[in-house]
């Protein structure tokens, strides 16, 4: 648990901001550091093979995915103190960007669990660097329960207080179970037992659409559903009843969209518990679930809003006040930097301070377990201030695409 009682420094009025969404990894030739050496020579031809198709990971943006110096820096600028962070650049043996790449299958799965584990232990160095400042979030997999509880106990025991990062499987995978199968539930329970979060990154989950000049038009406008499906999966299927205490963050996908899912999710449970069927379908007492999906939700879910709309700060109150974390989802370049308190200031005008500090990063600290004290010093040189944020924002920056460029260069 976090010490301290406010992300408002009451001396001088600044907020403590910890981003529940930002992203780093390691190079290639750090990764082969700290890569299991069995695989060194696999590393070395798969390395040689490799083209980088992401411009971001191409040019000199890709150092603030590992340089302390430039990536606290820009973090600073930006009035950010703290951060949660998932993975970012591409480990070894993965076919594409981590987030988005498929679950491996059978014919790749050693040399792809290597290549998380060597970005987990590249992590928990990154984060030692600082480690008042960041809570990383380890990779496993699912292929293997056996290997993923594993990975969980050592994700823990090393101090990587961001959790794990939670597959999403797609429907065309095959090879690995769906989230709601009970063949998971002893892994659910050591989660559980050792009270690590489980996060689920929006953008992933979605099927292969094919090698089609419009796959990614299917994508960009069905992934949305797909990334809401592990939370379905946990209601329906029964993991929040079986396993009550875990902790389950959704990161990245907005929040508008959860308060009109869990009331048709109500609905449905409601009706089986009443009736045992819908139309013409029937259910048996192993499908009527015990509490309302709202109840769950209350209970085990908390929200990654990173770059929140007006939408999204709308329904803020039904996430829950100690539920709706901000996200910043630094360094991509879709993300809030370097515009953050005018962002801020756009999307949460008349928001009190008590309700903005636990956006900022209460919320966020009692998650994850950052330290409010030891982030108050850095909070009064380089969070916005409470007066500055109440302002709503009545005018953008002179030049920002100007300033965006010399950002991200």
């Amino acid at each position: 648990m976090p010490t301290g009682n406010r992300t408002i420094d009451r001396a001088d009025g600044h907020y403590t901001v910890i981003t529940a969404d930002s992203h780093a990894g390691g190079s290639h030739a750090a990764y082969r550091e700290y890569l299991d050496p069995r695989f060194h020579e696999d590393f070395d031809a798969w390395r040689g093979r490799y083209k980088n198709p992401f411009k971001d990971l191409g040019d000199t943006r890709r150092y603030r995915n590992w340089d302390n110096e430039m990536r606290n820096g820009q973090q600073e600028e930006d009035g950010i103190v703290g951060e949660v962070i998932f993975p970012n650049t591409v480990p070894p043996f993965f076919p594409s960007f981590v987030l988005f790449a498929p679950p491996p299958g059978p014919e790749d799965y050693d040399h792809r669990l290597a290549g998380i584990r060597a970005h987990n232990r590249w992590l928990v160095d990154f984060c030692a660097d600082f480690p008042d400042r960041r809570a990383g979030i380890g990779q496993i997999f699912l292929n293997d329960i056996d290997d993923a509880i594993e990975d969980v106990k050592w994700i823990k025991e090393h101090g990587l207080r961001g959790g794990l990062l939670l597959p999403n499987v797609p429907p065309d995978v095959k090879w690995v179970k769906p989230l709601y199968d009970p063949a998971y539930d002893r892994l659910w329970e050591v989660i559980q037992d050792l009270e690590v979060p489980i996060n689920v990154h929006g953008g992933t989950g979605a099927p292969n659409y094919g090698d089609y000049p419009f796959a990614m038009l299917f994508y960009i406008n069905e992934v949305g559903f797909y990334s809401q499906r592990p939370l379905v999966h946990f209601v329906l299927g029964g993991v929040f009843e079986r396993f009550p205490r875990l902790k389950f963050v959704i990161t990245e996908t907005g929040c508008a969209w959860v308060p009109p899912l869990l009331a048709r999710l109500d609905k449905t449970i409601d009706q089986i518990r009443r009736t045992g069927q819908t139309g013409e379908i029937r259910y048996g007492d192993e499908h009527k679930l015990n509490r309302l999906a709202t109840e769950y939700f209350a209970d085990c879910v908390w929200m990654g809003v990173s770059q929140p709309g007006p939408e999204d700060a709308a329904v803020r109150a039904q996430i829950g006040a100690d539920r709706f974390m901000w996200g910043s989802d630094y360094p991509h370049d879709e993300g809030t930097y370097p515009f953050s308190r005018e962002h801020l200031r756009q999307v949460f005008p008349g928001v009190g301070p008590d309700e903005m500090a636990r956006i900022l990063g209460e919320n966020c600290a009692r998650l994850y377990g950052f330290d409010l004290e030891k982030l108050a010093p850095l909070a009064a040189r380089f969070g916005p201030t409470v007066e500055e944020l109440a302002r709503p924002l009545d005018r953008l920056p002179d030049n920002p695409n100007e300033a965006l460029l010399k950002a991200v260069s």
